[in-house]
Formats: structure tokens, C-alpha cells, sequence
């Protein structure tokens, strides 16, 4: 029998973390987001994300890495950041669709 493992989702989508670099969205879709977390802070006994990059990537393999990046922010915490990944990815998606 296949072992299946669980992935953490964020509004429907998939959300997989590698280190410090975070993947929203299904790699198979043309776009995906990805969330790299340059600073971090200690809250309490908790380390949190301070600065954020967020990037709108094309996923299209004929596309030069240069030119995948649709577009780009820094943000202020990661809510920021997923806030505005879910928005760009949503409008992204719903863009290519029609």
C-alpha cells in the first residue's frame, strides 16, 4: 500500500515549506507564489518572520528564470505576505483562465 502524505493547504491551495522558503499554489498550474523569509524576530519564546519577500512566479519551463517573476514585494510578517500571495495568485489564475 502507498504511503500519502497530508499537505498543508492555505485557502484551497497547497502550502509547502522548504527551510526558509515557502511554495503556495499547485506547481502544475501556471503560476505559483513563493514566500522567502529574510529576517526573523523573537516574540515571547517564539521566533517569528519579520521581512518577507513575496514573488508571483510563471511556471512555464520555456520561460527564462529572469523573466518568471511577475511580480515582487517585501512585506512586513508573514499575514502580509500570504495576504497578498492569495490575492496575486487568485487574480493570476482567474486572468489566465479567460
Amino acid at each position: 500500500m502507498a504511503k500519502t502524505e497530508k499537505l498543508f493547504t492555505y485557502k484551497g491551495k497547497p502550502l509547502v515549506r522548504c527551510g526558509k522558503t515557502l511554495y503556495y499554489g499547485n506547481s502544475y498550474d501556471p503560476f505559483v507564489i513563493m514566500i522567502q523569509i529574510a529576517t526573523t524576530k523573537t516574540v515571547g519564546d517564539m521566533e517569528i518572520a519579520d521581512k518577507v519577500f513575496v514573488q508571483l512566479l510563471n511556471t512555464d519551463p520555456t520561460v527564462r528564470p529572469r523573466d518568471a517573476i511577475v511580480k515582487k514585494s517585501e512585506k512586513k510578517g508573514l499575514y502580509a505576505a500570504m495576504d497578498i500571495a492569495s490575492i496575486w495568485l487568485e487574480r493570476a489564475l482567474a486572468s489566465n483562465a479567460g
